[in-house]
């Protein structure tokens, strides 16, 4: 064996700088600067370099879809795609979805209709509905179905991840018919009577109770609304 043969099992060198580029990448509506190996992907970049962390890594295979982001709105698997190509594109991740602790329309119908359990594959899950959702605003149950099909869950059986898009969906229709018929306080985004789940009164339904303060997780969750560990089982 060679002085410079590696042992299996050793670990590998960084890459020296002649191995690497700088890329620039446009997140969540803000610019980074990244000095990168090229053959990193899209994923791992968010992840380690960005600390973007919202972003899951699953099978490593494009299959989960645990790692989807949008890529100029459309959904893809950041795990299948170099950082490098992403470059000039605007890409977006979970973390993208919330207002500060405000969560967005889809996140609170995640909850409202527990379309989470341990919620690994989550914000797979939130970033593909946010991108079919805006291209098929129509789209109807059946058509959702078919969507979440392509990402993988161990834990809902997927009946409530469905009732969750199609509900979000559906009040962001109304919300949109009520603009268009003039009236100036319809929230675009949104249960045009209140948050998802609730009644015209006011009064929530179909969900926990939460307590005040509850912290959102960039997956759609509370501290209070988990239901059991993100740790995947071997």
């Amino acid at each position: 064996m060679s002085e410079t043969a590696q042992h299996p099992g050793e670990a590998q060198q960084p890459a020296g700088p002649e191995h690497q580029q700088l890329i620039e990448l446009h997140v969540n509506g803000d610019t980074h600067e990244v000095l990168t190996e090229s053959r990193r992907t899209l994923v791992d970049v968010l992840r380690h370099e960005l600390r973007l962390t919202g972003t899951h890594v699953g099978c490593e295979h494009g299959v989960c879809g645990a790692c989807t982001v949008l890529l100029d709105g459309a959904p893809v698997r950041a795990c299948l795609m170099f950082a490098a190509q992403a470059e000039g594109r605007a890409v977006r991740t979970v973390e993208s979805l919330a207002d500060g602790r405000e969560l967005s329309d889809l996140q609170r119908a995640f909850s409202e209709h527990h379309g989470l359990q341990c919620g690994f594959c989550t914000p797979g899950f939130l970033m593909l509905a946010e991108g079919f959702l805006a291209e098929r605003p129509q789209a109807t149950k059946e058509e959702i179905r078919e969507v979440v099909a392509s990402n993988l869950c161990r834990c809902t059986g997927y009946q409530t991840v469905v009732e969750a898009i199609d509900d979000c969906a559906t009040r962001r229709r109304a919300a949109l018919r009520k603009r268009l018929e003039g009236d100036p306080g319809a929230d675009p985004g949104g249960d045009p009577e209140g948050e998802p789940g609730s009644e015209p009164g006011g009064e929530r339904h179909g969900g926990p109770e939460r307590e005040p303060g509850g912290r959102p997780d960039a997956g759609g969750q509370s501290e209070e609304d988990r239901c059991g560990s993100t740790t995947r089982s071997p």
